[in-house]
């Protein structure tokens, strides 16, 4: 009489159960990451311009004083949002590596002021080291000073998140992404995409 094999039965389930989580797990990451893609490709192509109490801009690197051409387009987008009186104010955000002598947000100030805003309706915030800290760094500024509506202006790909960490902190903000410039390479186009993906997932899974 041939007994059969427990032993391997249960290997067998146990493989085919396995092989079963495995496959769900990837199910829902590829469904995930396909939502938050399209999340940021929505936000990318829309522009919320309204009138607004303040016009923050949220920053990017600086060279020793000016404006990286990313940040010089974020603020020239600013300007006219200015000019065509969606808001009063403009904020600057973003701090500065160790040992910088600059900030984003006192460059972005700075450039501004040449521009012909005034210093009364500029408020530069510069302590913030990463999108999240600016987020929070922008609700304290707007609750000091009574603002309720904010125009968020950035690149169009990182406009969800900012969107996603403002509304967490109770603000209410419309977005208006920066015109865009040259065309960029198909790989810093995925890698930036790539980024906002997996920081927007950090986010959400409270892992930064």
């Amino acid at each position: 009489m041939i007994v059969p094999d427990t032993n391997l039965r249960r290997k067998g389930a146990g493989g085919r159960l396995l092989g079963s989580v495995l496959l769900l797990a990837l199910t829902a990451a590829i469904a995930w990451t396909a939502w938050v893609y399209g999340q940021i490709l929505y936000y990318a192509d829309r522009d919320e311009a309204r009138a607004a109490d303040a016009i923050a801009v949220f920053g990017a690197a600086e060279y020793d004083g000016r404006p990286s051409p990313v940040l010089r387009a974020r603020l020239d987008h600013a300007l006219d949002l200015y000019s065509r009186g969606m808001a009063p104010m403009v904020i600057t955000l973003g701090g500065g590596d160790e040992g910088d002598r600059h900030s984003e947000g006192s460059v972005g100030h700075d450039y501004l002021l040449a521009h012909g805003v005034p210093e009364t309706a500029i408020i530069a915030e510069t302590q913030s080291d990463n999108t999240a800290q600016s987020a929070a760094r922008l609700a304290v500024i707007a609750r000091a000073n009574h603002l309720n509506r904010i125009l968020v202006v950035s690149d169009g790909t990182h406009l969800f998140r900012i969107h996603a960490l403002c509304e967490r902190l109770g603000l209410i903000v419309y977005t208006s992404p920066r015109p865009v410039g040259k065309s960029i390479s198909r790989w810093d186009s995925f890698s930036r995409m790539a980024h906002e993906i997996i920081s927007y997932t950090a986010w959400r899974l409270h892992l930064h």
